[in-house]
């Protein structure tokens, strides 16, 4: 994979759709904090101390290959552009605070960017493994080879008592973090999310928005990940994790069905007014078009829409997203006028089948 194409590309084969429970579960994700022993954390760290961790990292590159068959490309960020880097935060592949600061901070992607590690955010590595729909296992399966793979080649900082060492105390212990991406328009439509978000905070699980902390649910999409990783097995966090996500899919299979024996003739007409919108605007903004698209895929999931496939929401979640579009445009002052025209030609295209 080269750059541009990881640039240019808007689905990542994670959230090209498929996978179990595909419907809901767009993507799964596992990510691994490490740290090198002896070397302050990255908030801590010199520059001098980052560019030791960049290069011993560099130089397992080739040794990772070995681990799925896969060739891995080595990014120094300060390479890529302000707007280069945001995308690659719209994308999922790296996070808000590592493209904010990229001087001695890198990312190492795998060719279809099923592992992406960035190397210097809050951690000295973040190791980080996709799959579409809700496979968990398979993710964590993969993460896993990718860490020993390391871990072969670097010492890690460890506690006998603590395990993993991290520049967070929440992520002590494991180092784990898992999540799961979800598309729940029924129950914000039903108005029963704000209850499902109280419940899984307090079975220990944080809900977010579509780019994690911080974020809003734009696009009814929501992050569900576990809270803490200390004093829990890595499988025990999975499997909790798994449970939770279980439970909010089956409710909102259940909403969806709702809708349709207690609401039908209104869901089917704001289903066909939201395509109508999208198939026919001049202009619409980001929140708005993220909003219709998902009433968009609940029709075509409830088979109300028959001609359009799924994977369409999954790729037009990254391509309208503003700085996909500037990058687009190849411009660096697309006003937010021209950014919603340009927006809004995309999805009249994509939804009328052309390219």
């Amino acid at each position: 994979m080269s750059i541009e194409k990881l640039l240019d590309d808007p689905l990542n084969f994670w959230l090209g759709g498929g996978g179990p429970q595909g419907d809901i579960a767009l993507s799964s994700r596992i990510r691994l904090a490490r740290n090198l022993d002896g070397i302050p954390f990255p908030n801590q760290a010199r520059a001098a101390e980052l560019a030791q961790v960049v290069e011993q990292i560099r130089k397992s590159v080739s040794s990772l290959s070995s681990v799925d068959g896969h060739s891995y490309l080595f990014i120094m960020l300060e390479q890529l552009s302000p707007l280069e880097r945001a995308v690659l935060v719209e994308k999922h592949i790296i996070s808000p605070l590592h493209a904010q600061y990229p001087k001695d901070r890198a990312l190492l992607i795998r060719d279809d960017a099923g592992v992406s590690i960035m190397i210097n955010e809050e951690d000295h590595l973040r190791i980080q493994c996709l799959m579409p729909g809700l496979d968990l296992t398979a993710a964590h399966a993969l993460a896993d080879r990718i860490d020993d793979c390391l871990e072969a080649k670097h010492d890690f900082a460890f506690d006998e008592h603590l395990g993993y060492l991290t520049a967070c105390p929440t992520n002590l212990g494991t180092g784990l973090r898992a999540s799961v991406m979800l598309h729940l328009p029924a129950l914000v439509l039903t108005q029963q999310i704000g209850r499902l978000v109280n419940s899984a905070t307090q079975l220990g699980m944080a809900v977010r928005g579509l780019y994690g902390e911080g974020t809003e649910a734009v696009g009814n999409v929501f992050q569900v990940s576990n809270q803490l990783t200390l004093g829990a097995s890595e499988e025990e966090i999975i499997g909790n994790l798994y449970s939770v996500v279980s439970q909010i899919i089956d409710q909102e299979r259940t909403a969806r069905q709702l809708l349709l024996e207690n609401s039908r003739d209104a869901l089917i007409d704001r289903v066909w007014r939201s395509y109508g919108v999208l198939r026919y605007a001049y202009s619409i903004s980001g929140n708005e078009a993220l909003a219709m698209l998902s009433e968009v895929r609940l029709g075509i999931d409830l088979n109300i829409i028959t001609d359009t496939k799924p994977e369409i929401f999954n790729e037009l979640l990254v391509r309208t997203r503003p700085n996909f579009l500037q990058k687009m445009a190849g411009q660096r002052d697309l006003d937010e006028a021209s950014r919603d025209r340009l927006r809004a030609q995309i999805i009249r295209d994509k939804l009328q089948g052309g390219k």
